[in-house]
């Protein structure tokens, strides 16, 4: 299948296009390489530079291409900077997805893989999380991609284009030519190994009186590679909707801590902080609808696993992309 990945040079679409080209896909990466690296692009993939903010940018790569589907992960994803600045991810985030539609509606092209977030829930009402939940977004990240939800079902609605959400809750992790790059960083796996790089001196622990085990906040871990594979499974004609990616396993921060300790080699000290306004005591998947009707089974469920993979990418990768 001929696949456009918007947002390819990123830390997901990287793997995912690594992936897809393993398994013999031709694949064409369109990024504005605006917090992407171009070195994070598989050589294989064509690559196209463009921004989703210029609708005449996707339109004309799209067709040009003709690609059978897409794969949209280009977004801005930092949670509390968009409670600082909302308007940038209103702009690039839904204005880019609402020009993504347009042009496909005018390409023809049929399939739609929606990088989404289990921030568009909110605080959960139960545990672990289905899809049945109501969206409540509590940021403007979270808000961001639910209205980007909203503008594809409408127009995959009415113009006949398959759509699938997936609902991401932790990704981590690395493959041993693509991992995480954030610049600046705010994921706690990279954030707690930079500690053990020398990077930074403690990993800050923010709240220790939440109703959990060690009173630290519970959050489920999936293995990018294994993300990129329901990506590839949601390819399937036929498969359209939401669906939640997660292994179901909640690990406390201090439990994280404790396994990249234990990966390094180094003691990671820590420093104990105020609660952090909009984090949620737990967030657990239910992905039994993912296992189900994808076919999914996650390969590398296991933290330590996850964590050593990261490890051992920025160990050969000390400074990340480091020509950009």
């Amino acid at each position: 299948m001929k696949v456009l990945v918007a947002g390819g040079a990123g830390y997901i679409g990287s793997v995912t296009t690594e992936m897809l080209c393993d398994a013999g896909h031709d694949v064409v990466v369109f990024d504005n390489l605006e917090r992407g690296y171009r070195e994070a692009i598989d050589p294989r993939a064509k690559f196209l530079q463009g921004d989703l903010r210029c609708k005449e940018n996707i339109k004309s790569a799209l067709l040009i291409e003709r690609p059978e589907a897409v794969i949209h992960f280009a977004a801005y994803i930092e949670v509390g900077e968009s409670m600082k600045e909302p308007m940038p991810f209103f702009e690039n985030n839904v204005s880019g997805s609402l020009n993504l539609m347009s042009a496909m509606v005018e390409s023809g092209c049929k399939k739609l893989i929606f990088s989404s977030t289990c921030a568009t829930y909110g605080t959960p009402e139960r545990m672990p999380m289905d899809e049945t939940l109501p969206q409540l977004p509590e940021s403007v990240y979270g808000e961001s991609k639910y209205l980007c939800e909203h503008i594809f079902k409408w127009g995959g609605d009415i113009h006949d284009i398959e759509c699938v959400f997936l609902r991401y809750f932790n990704a981590c992790g690395a493959t041993d030519k693509y991992g995480e790059a954030h610049n600046p960083e705010s994921h706690l796996i990279p954030l707690i190994l930079q500690v053990a790089q020398g990077k930074r001196e403690k990993i800050f622990i923010f709240g220790d009186d939440y109703e959990t085990r060690d009173g630290t906040c519970v959050r489920d871990y999936i293995h990018i590679k294994d993300l990129a594979q329901a990506h590839i499974l949601a390819l399937k004609p036929g498969v359209q909707g939401s669906f939640n990616l997660g292994n179901g396993d909640g690990y406390t921060v201090k439990d994280v801590i404790e396994v990249c300790r234990e990966v390094t080699g180094h003691p990671i000290p820590t420093e104990l902080e105020p609660r952090r306004a909009g984090d949620c005591t737990a967030l657990v998947a239910d992905a039994t609808k993912a296992k189900t009707e994808l076919g999914w089974n996650p390969q590398f469920a296991d933290l330590k696993t996850i964590v050593q993979s990261a490890w051992d990418w920025h160990q050969s990768h000390p400074n990340g992309y480091t020509t950009s």
